[in-house]
């Protein structure tokens, strides 16, 4: 995955979005993608049903209960254009799968539109709280993102950051993202915002 995500760059040059499939949960997800020093691309729950995902490819094996590690590359008319299993221990050549995104988009006729880049959000600040298992989700999500660029402020530390929050805010509620003169307080809410909005990856 770390060698997935230091080639986004030339991924998304051929007009390919990588997804990882696992029948993990998101919360897994999370946690393993930091220890890994950050996912960027979405990476996918085939929780529940488990392997519903898995076993629609034909790559779910029943005996261990997991997903093969396999590589599948969809066209952008939704035609699987090449499959491949490494099984579950084997390991990926990223460069030969980045030739194969490449020469896919080459070979494709129709138009499609370049992956443009997040907008970013400007003057962005998140204000975290110890001991918050929702604050935790949020530093999770910033370290996956790679977003060292947004500001971030403990307000469990620090009694500028709270009284920061607090006036812009108007409340102590943390985690909290304050962009653009707005505030928003849920956790999925500053995650999907980050993601979409932040990310330098989608």
């Amino acid at each position: 995955m770390p060698a997935l995500e230091a080639q986004q760059g030339l991924f998304r040059a051929a007009h390919t979005q990588v997804l990882g499939v696992s029948i993990d949960s998101h919360h897994c997800h999370a946690n393993w993608a930091r220890d890994l020093g950050g996912i960027s691309f979405p990476l996918l729950s085939d929780f529940e049903p488990k392997g519903a995902v898995a076993k629609a490819y034909d790559l779910y094996l029943e005996g261990p209960g997991i997903s093969d590690r396999a590589t599948v590359l969809i066209d952008a008319g939704g035609v699987v254009r090449h499959a491949s299993s490494e099984g579950p221990a084997g390991k990926r050549e990223i460069g030969e799968l980045v030739s194969l995104a490449e020469g896919l988009d080459r070979s494709y006729e129709d138009s499609r539109e370049d992956f443009s880049a997040a907008p970013g959000i400007p003057g962005a600040v998140v204000y975290l709280r110890d001991a918050c298992g929702a604050s935790r989700a949020v530093r999770v999500a910033l370290d996956n993102l790679h977003l060292d660029g947004v500001e971030v402020r403990n307000v469990s530390k620090d009694g500028a950051a709270l009284q920061a929050l607090k006036d812009a805010s108007g409340a102590e509620t943390a985690p909290c993202l304050v962009a653009q003169g707005q505030s928003t307080s849920e956790s999925a809410t500053i995650i999907a915002r980050l993601a979409n909005d932040a990310a330098p990856f989608r």
